[in-house]
C-alpha cells in the first residue's frame, strides 16, 4: 500500500512567526479595478498569462550573473511587497512588458535600442 506524505501549503509555509510580520501570499490578491475599454481601432492591451496551466515550453538559457539578478528580483518582490512570485512567472512579466513597449514605440522602443546596440 503506497504511503502519501501530507505537505504544507505555500501559506502554511510563509506564515507570520514573530508580531508584527505580515504574510506572504503565494497568490497576490486580484486587483480590483476594472479593466478600461480601449478606443475605437485601438488593441486591447496584452496581458501576462500568470498563473495558469501552460501548453508550451521554451528553454533559455542565461548566464549565472543572470540568474542571480532574476533571483534577486524574485527576492525582493517577496520582502518588499509580500508577492511570492516564481522565476516563470516574473520571465514572462519581463517578457509582456518588453513586448507591450515595442508594439506601442516600435523603433523608439527599448527592445529596438538593446538589440541595436549589441
Amino acid at each position: 500500500m503506497p504511503r502519501r506524505v501530507s505537505l504544507p501549503a505555500a501559506d502554511d509555509l510563509f506564515r507570520p512567526t514573530a508580531p508584527g510580520d505580515k504574510a506572504v501570499r503565494a497568490v497576490p490578491d486580484a486587483p480590483e479595478e476594472a479593466a478600461a475599454e480601449p478606443a475605437a481601432g485601438e488593441k486591447a492591451p496584452k496581458k501576462p498569462s500568470g498563473r495558469v496551466r501552460h501548453d508550451e515550453k521554451m528553454t533559455v538559457y542565461v548566464t549565472s550573473d543572470e540568474l542571480l539578478d532574476l533571483e534577486h528580483a524574485r527576492l525582493a518582490l517577496r520582502r518588499s511587497h509580500g508577492m511570492a512570485v516564481d522565476r516563470g512567472r516574473l520571465v514572462r512579466e519581463a517578457v509582456a512588458l518588453v513586448l507591450a513597449d515595442f508594439e506601442t514605440h516600435g523603433d523608439d522602443s527599448a527592445l529596438v535600442r538593446r538589440l541595436s546596440a549589441e
